[in-house]
């Protein structure tokens, strides 16, 4: 629909920015930033994965990755890194590093299909490993909510057992996340391979034989 004569009207507010040409090569600096820790991090994964035995789908691919940068993602730009990547029929298996600007950063195990059976097993045979490690659970409908707080998520804290074996007992699938401020030291020191590497380890226990 057409905006209105009046809302088509540019305020003082906008026309700085408009003309604020320091404030889009900012933001190309940071785009730049960004990639290159997720690139840093992909390397550590890589060479993490080489080490691990995780309970992979068949077909899974250990040099498949992706990086994405897009700039609607509710009104936010964003930028990602998918690896380990696997999409395959039904099976997804996919560890997602996601820069969401002007929100958070969030590191995600991705798991449906094949593997949801025996990751859920692990989940609570290894309860108290995966507990207290600053993880959530996701509580939405859908895995490509990316927001935190309450009825979007739901903290793996050792005394939420019962809680989170309800939330898991109807699922085909989840998603469990790690959450980092974005202005946390973690990226004010340039430290987000080395976080999205620890959030990986930290859920080995779920995703190992």
């Amino acid at each position: 629909m057409p905006l209105a004569s009046h809302d088509r009207s540019l305020t003082p507010a906008e026309l700085t920015l408009l003309a604020d040409r320091d404030l889009f090569r900012s933001k190309e600096r940071i785009i730049v930033k960004v990639q290159e820790l997720l690139a840093s991090l992909q390397a550590g994964l890589q060479e993490d994965l080489s080490q691990t035995t995780l309970l992979v789908p068949p077909g899974f691919d250990p040099a498949k990755v992706q990086a994405v940068k897009g700039e609607r993602l509710e009104l936010c730009p964003y930028q990602y890194l998918d690896y380990p990547k696997h999409f395959l029929g039904d099976d997804k298996f996919t560890f997602r590093s996601l820069c969401w600007w002007g929100h958070h950063v969030v590191f995600a195990m991705i798991v449906d299909g094949g593997q949801v059976k025996q990751c859920k097993k692990n989940f609570f045979d290894r309860f108290h490993q995966l507990a207290g490690q600053g993880l959530e659970l996701s509580l939405a409908p859908t895995l490509w909510e990316w927001k935190r707080g309450e009825g979007y998520t739901l903290p793996i804290t050792h005394d939420r057992k019962a809680q989170l074996a309800a939330v898991l007992s109807g699922r085909a699938w989840f998603k469990i996340a790690r959450f980092v401020p974005l202005d946390s030291p973690v990226l004010r020191e340039g430290r987000l391979p080395e976080m999205g590497r620890d959030t990986f380890r930290s859920l080995l226990p779920l995703l190992t034989p």
